[in-house]
């Protein structure tokens, strides 16, 4: 007894067995069958799905390495919930912060977000994040696209640069720099320059910065008695905020104010 080929591994002789035996009988062979085209096409399906899964793999991959060399190294998007830079900046808003903008390059009227651990954090907590697990979980998520929602990061106006002599308030109830009465159109509508009187020259490698809602900002103000006067090291700034980008009706940017930018700059003592 002859034993039975193995399916998976036919040897090529005993394949063309059959035919040989046909011809020798004197009976034609019996035509293989033809698959249909839609059976084709069925074959063909699963390769393709295999080499489809790694190619979106790879530009998901992709995508994300971008995402996080610009939010690293070009741009940073930021939630304000307070109300602190209000008109300019509303609660719930989100914002674009460029971080090629390094400190010395600043010019007052920039709006800026900068890292207060050392000076504002006890203070305010702008932006915020929710406390326990879903909280921390929500901001890792946020974190992820983009979103930063860290307590030590503060949104206000540069009003003084290194130099500078910053003063509140002249006969006329205006803020001064180096002598200058300023208007500030930006403020919010009612408030004055300031309830509280100061007179700081701001010291080499700081700012001087403050909120457009001067009611409801602590700002450099609320931080005289502290270390550095209530000024913020400039190697503390991330970067220049550069527009609101959500909510779509709120789409607009933040040009420095000719009032503060054009007045000559102070001595650096």
């Amino acid at each position: 007894m002859n034993p039975e080929p193995e399916p998976l591994q036919q040897d090529p002789a005993a394949a063309s067995a059959p035919s040989d035996a046909a011809a020798s009988s004197g009976r034609s062979p019996v035509p293989s069958a033809v698959a249909s085209p839609q059976a084709a096409r069925d074959a063909e399906r699963p390769a393709r799905r295999a080499t489809r899964g790694p190619s979106w793999l790879l530009l998901v991959g992709i995508a994300l390495v971008v995402m996080v060399l610009v939010r690293g190294f070009l741009v940073q998007s930021f939630f304000v919930p307070s109300g602190s830079m209000e008109p300019t900046i509303e609660p719930g808003d989100r914002i674009l912060v460029n971080k090629l903008v390094a400190g010395g390059s600043l010019q007052r009227g920039d709006v800026v977000v900068f890292d207060g651990t050392t000076t504002f954090a006890a203070a305010d907590r702008t932006p915020h994040q929710d406390d326990g697990l879903i909280g921390r979980t929500l901001a890792s998520a946020a974190r992820l696209v983009g979103v930063d929602v860290g307590e030590q990061d503060f949104v206000k106006r540069v009003v003084g640069l290194p130099g500078d002599r910053v003063v509140c308030c002249d006969d006329k109830g205006r803020l001064t720099v180096n002598g200058v009465a300023v208007t500030e159109p930006y403020l919010y509508p009612g408030d004055k320059p300031s309830e509280l009187t100061f007179d700081v020259t701001v010291p080499a490698g700081r700012l001087w910065v403050m909120g457009d809602h001067r009611g409801d900002s602590a700002d450099s103000r609320a931080h005289l008695g502290d270390p550095g006067g209530g000024t913020v090291s400039t190697d503390d700034v991330i970067g220049r905020a550069v527009a609101t980008y959500w909510p779509l009706s709120r789409l607009g940017t933040f040009p420095a104010p000719a009032q503060l930018s054009r007045i000559p700059r102070g001595i650096t003592r």
